[in-house]
């Protein structure tokens, strides 16, 4: 058998593919994390992870930029919490849309601190806020979000009365009606608050889960200012159900005028101040259709508006009203059931402080079209607010119930308060 010799050659050339390979797994190892030292030859402490960190670190910008509500917030406020505040920097660009792409107006502060919108937000609206900020040096920043507000389901709002800027009577208290039934009272009418500029003690009534009213004890001092605070914003009404008011209204009180109808001597004796300064001849209910008695506040006027009967039960037996006239003249309401002083054309002038012949109304004569501004109804009506009083008496009738209509005086004042939730 040949016995091959290795040359020294061969030798050495094997020991350079040797070396080759094994070079190559150490290079291999290296990359895969081994010993940083490896690569300082190559400039590799100056590439290296921490190194980059540090070179974007300093190029970053100091400015902080917060967006209220967070983003992806749902039920968020329509009023005044959606706001752009920065630190550290100051605010170079803020736009609000909504998802369709509608824009709303706000605007910066002026020491770009600060961004809100100018309007009240829309309810189960998706909104989407980007701002940019910039620091001492330049460097900008950016944020971004997107919310959605509460929507009508998960809200609740109060329609009130008298409205903002208004000049009512001495008997006209605030009524709120809320839309949703109110579970937690108590919270929503800490919300509210109305005072007087006289002073007077003003509380609050629940008439049901759907009614506060408020009043203080005796009428409204004429002359007085009375402001209603509704801090409605976030506060929840019932479960899962949350305020959105925030709104400040304010209305006068005018001069002190109660009007008392006497159904036996069917007369109404207007008074200012105490002291009568007109005396009318009425017509009342009739015996089988009694007026109610007790304290009324006018709660609209119109010149003229119609009457059917059928509404407030009065029916014939085809279902047709007992009565139907288009053009009542100078009607004012004095509850929800139908009750009003009203003008009365058709009737005889004679029945006019002799007899009483309505279904429950209070008539005074008048002509028909109302315009003609001699009649005693057309003298009531000018020279009636909304909120003044008419007290019903001798009717042989009941009390009118608080709650029907604006008549919460017909409760004594600890009755009235009783009403409160706090």
């Amino acid at each position: 058998m040949e016995k091959r010799v290795m040359t020294n050659s061969k030798r050495r050339k094997r020991l350079m593919t040797a070396s080759a390979l094994l070079g190559g797994v150490l290079v291999l190892s290296a990359c895969s994390g081994g010993n940083d030292k490896a690569s300082e030859s190559d400039g590799g402490d100056s590439t290296s992870a921490a190194k980059v960190d540090e070179a974007a670190a300093k190029k970053t910008s100091e400015a902080q930029i917060k967006i209220t509500p967070k983003d992806g917030s749902d039920n968020a406020s329509i009023n005044n919490g959606t706001a752009v505040t920065v630190s550290k920097g100051s605010l170079t660009s803020v736009t609000m849309k909504t998802a369709t792409g509608t824009a709303v107006a706000g605007q910066i502060s002026a020491d770009k601190k600060s961004w809100k919108p100018l309007n009240r937000l829309e309810r189960a609206t998706t909104y989407k806020i980007a701002a940019e900020a910039a620091d001492s040096e330049g460097r900008t920043a950016h944020e971004n979000a997107s919310f959605t507000t509460v929507s009508p389901s998960n809200s609740f709002i109060g329609n009130f009365t008298p409205e903002d800027g208004s000049t009512v009577g001495v008997g006209m208290p605030v009524s709120i009606n809320f839309d949703k039934a109110i579970t937690n009272k108590a919270d929503v009418q800490k919300g509210i608050s109305v005072s007087s500029s006289s002073g007077q003690e003003v509380v609050g009534h629940w008439f049901n889960a759907n009614r506060l009213d408020f009043r203080p004890e005796n009428y409204w001092t004429g002359g007085s200012t009375v402001t209603l605070k509704l801090n409605l914003d976030g506060v929840e009404g019932a479960s899962g159900v949350y305020g959105v008011q925030q709104k400040t209204v304010t209305f006068k009180i005018g001069r002190n005028q109660v009007s008392i109808v006497d159904a036996q001597t069917k007369t109404m004796k207007v008074t200012q101040d105490g002291k009568t300064i007109k005396t009318i001849p009425i017509s009342a209910g009739s015996p089988e259709n009694k007026t109610y008695q007790g304290q009324m506040v006018i709660s609209e006027k119109f010149k003229e508006t119609r009457m059917d009967g059928s509404t407030v039960g009065f029916k014939k037996d085809d279902g047709k009203g007992e009565y139907d006239i288009k053009d009542v003249p100078h009607a004012m309401r004095l509850s929800n059931s139908g009750t009003f002083i009203h003008g009365n054309y058709w009737g005889a002038k004679s029945i006019f402080g002799s007899v009483n012949t309505s279904h429950g109304c209070v008539g005074l004569s008048d002509t028909k079209g109302a315009n003609d501004a001699n009649t005693p109804a057309a003298w009531f009506y000018n020279n009636t607010l909304l909120g003044d009083v008419v007290v019903v008496k001798n009717t042989g009738d009941k009390t009118i119930a608080p709650d029907n209509g604006l008549n919460g005086w017909n409760l004594d004042w600890a009755a009235w308060k009783a009403g409160s939730a706090v």
